[in-house]
């Protein structure tokens, strides 16, 4: 198969990750000041990155990046127990939902078997640390959550569960993550608290 065939297949399965996400009824403001559907947003902003690090990735990388969140909505936080035991099983349930759809696109658009189990693998973030896509694909999301939503989510949280919270995030991360992290925009009281939580571990 050509590169522009494959381009192609690349995009149409792009484009039905684009498109299911656009029935997410919950919405997000934009850095333009729109309010979009708030998974297509993440799902946009996850291949932004991506190109960013990784502009020539495999089409199963690109699939996963774009499906991380594809129909999060669909399984609510608050169908499990709000406790640290929940949360660790609705993010399980969920990486198979997301796994599962993006498997799904992935054949329906005409990719062989061993990509569209790639796909599914990564989605789910097996291997994290010993594969360098899923490795990847995981600075991807920890870059995505600094630069978009954690001056968000701060404001609802005490300083110590922040801290804790960059930590776990920092350790998920590469050296070149981390790298590119420590580059990004962010507002002073939050660089602040990220410069806090690195100290903490290499202290």
């Amino acid at each position: 198969m050509n590169a522009d065939a494959r381009s192609d297949r690349l995009a149409a399965a792009l484009a039905r990750i684009d498109e299911a996400n656009r029935a997410d009824p919950n919405e997000a403001v934009d850095d333009d000041g729109r309010r979009v559907p708030k998974e297509l947003l993440y799902a946009l902003r996850m291949s932004a990155w991506l190109e960013r690090l990784e502009p020539h990735a495999t089409d199963a990388l690109a699939i996963a990046v774009r499906a991380q969140h594809v129909c999060r909505w669909k399984l609510a936080r608050d169908r499990y127990p709000m406790n640290r035991d929940g949360y660790r099983a609705w993010r399980t349930a969920a990486g198979a939902m997301h796994a599962d759809i993006a498997a799904a696109i992935a054949r329906d658009v005409g990719y062989d078997e061993a990509t569209i189990a790639r796909v599914s693998a990564l989605v789910r973030k097996e291997k994290l640390k010993v594969d360098p896509d899923a490795q990847l694909l995981e600075d991807v999301a920890c870059l995505v959550f600094l630069e978009s939503y954690f001056s968000e989510f701060a404001r609802k949280h005490d300083e110590d569960k922040l801290v804790a919270i960059l930590r776990k995030t920092w350790k998920k991360m590469s050296e070149r993550g981390r790298h590119e992290a420590l580059g990004l925009p962010l507002a002073p009281e939050d660089r602040a608290l990220v410069e806090r939580a690195i100290a903490k571990i290499s202290g």
